[in-house]
């Protein structure tokens, strides 16, 4: 555990924050991999590390506020201190071809903004296709269309209808798949329900797939076993996995995850 401090707080849309901070073990981190953040007083949280910057030493988390850990990120200050552990985990493969889909779904896209910016630098073509329910709640739309300026195009889907395409992401991926175009890779990250169906389109389109899968985390080195899906540690083997992997435990991926006391809870 290291002591850190906020360095920035920024809002990013309705009910998510950033909070910037430099951490020198963090700033090196591969694109996927997360972080044990520590709220003083409060609780210990996973989070995806949102924004790498490895010559500053600099990284960002990125909050959705739905509970009391959450709830007192969003309240923290330029400042104010926090632990962190870690980075954890394994992230994206990065090498695996030269043309990738990218589907992230809500908060999804803090995980995906880092892969973006690597596929960047190896002149990737990407095709990156964002999702949410209103056009207030798509993530980081204004930095990754900066981003892919010129290097990829970026597709956005609101299910109401108020900024891109009206509906689901994952059909507007299928539409894509379905047009004939050719991907080595998809990368995506997001609600379970929506991940489950991306790997249901890269199977039926015989495309690889790599999902970034969220569970209930305590210790973050695999001795709890909390966040087990089959025989996998989501925070020792992934929280990244392979088409082959979620193949071996498509018996729970996507249908239900457990509870700190054990508990089936439905995704």
């Amino acid at each position: 555990m290291r002591t850190t401090r906020i360095a920035n707080v920024q809002d990013e849309c309705v009910n998510v924050k950033s909070l910037t901070f430099k951490d020198k073990l963090c700033a090196n981190a591969d694109p996927g991999q997360f972080v044990m953040v520590w709220i003083p007083r409060v609780d210990e949280v996973p989070m995806s590390l949102s924004r790498l910057d490895r010559v500053e030493r600099s990284v960002a988390v990125t909050v959705k506020r739905v509970g009391e850990a959450t709830t007192a990120l969003h309240a923290m200050k330029i400042g104010d201190a926090i632990g962190v552990r870690g980075p954890f985990g394994r992230g994206y493969e990065t090498s695996h071809g030269r043309k990738v889909m990218i589907v992230g779904g809500g908060t999804g896209s803090a995980s995906l903004a880092p892969l973006v910016e690597e596929l960047t630098k190896k002149k990737t073509d990407i095709a990156l296709m964002l999702g949410a329910k209103t056009r207030g709640e798509l993530l980081f739309l204004d930095r990754l269309t900066s981003i892919l300026a010129g290097k990829g195009r970026i597709m956005a889907t609101t299910e109401d209808g108020s900024y891109g395409l009206k509906g689901l992401v994952t059909a507007q991926a299928e539409n894509v798949l379905a047009s004939g175009e050719r991907f080595d890779t998809i990368y995506a990250c997001g609600p379970e329900r929506m991940m489950h169906k991306m790997f249901a389109l890269s199977r039926k389109f015989d495309v690889r797939l790599q999902a970034s899968l969220e569970r209930f985390m305590k210790c973050a080195i695999g001795l709890c076993g909390t966040c087990v899906i089959g025989k996998y540690r989501v925070c020792r083997d992934g929280p990244v996995f392979s088409s082959e992997q979620l193949l071996e435990v498509e018996e729970e991926f996507g249908q239900f995850r457990r509870g700190f006391d054990g508990r089936r809870i439905a995704v």
